[in-house]
């Protein structure tokens, strides 16, 4: 089998540099959050985030099926792609972890005007509205904490194709 061939299947080493993964947390501003129901299934939904102190914090209503599920099995994970940033397609970053659910004041306090600078004018017009649409009674923050990073950079595997060469492999 050909070196070219062996990296196309071990994209491992394709991995996003912590200055790209930084980038992308940044640039980004919605994921796909990631959790299992009862029957083990694994389900997702497209939510905005806040990457923070090492984790990735995303929120809803404590009524919604993903935080009971979360509240039986604290397993989740995050999937951030790089599409509809100005970093172009292919660039991919994925934690998988257990979550806390936070219910605190004192999170929500810096939460929610984070948050309402993200989603705001939409669905809120200003960030006031959004602070508003998000301080709920039943609202909860969630907080992933990673535990395995998977990383991809399509530019990488890109420039290698181009110039004939796979990292770490040998001549």
């Amino acid at each position: 089998m050909s070196n070219d061939m062996q990296g196309y299947e071990d994209v491992t080493i394709y991995g996003l540099s912590q200055e790209r993964e930084n980038e992308l947390l940044n640039k980004q501003i919605e994921c796909n959050f990631i959790w299992t129901n009862k029957e083990g299934h694994g389900l997702g939904v497209i939510m905005n985030y806040i990457a923070k102190n090492g984790s990735i914090w995303v929120t809803a209503t404590s009524q919604r099926p993903r935080v009971k599920a979360l509240r039986r099995d604290p397993r989740a994970s995050v999937v951030i792609s790089s599409m509809g940033t100005d970093m172009g397609p292919g660039k991919t970053v994925t934690y998988k972890g257990r979550v806390k659910i936070h219910e605190d004041q004192a999170t929500k306090d810096w939460f929610y005007p984070a948050m309402a600078k993200i989603i705001s004018p939409y669905p809120a017009p200003t960030e006031e509205a959004a602070i508003a649409h998000l301080d709920t009674p039943l609202r909860v923050i969630i907080e992933l904490i990673p535990e395995k990073t998977i990383k991809f950079d399509g530019d990488s595997i890109a420039k290698s194709s181009h110039e004939g060469t796979i990292p770490g492999a040998s001549s």
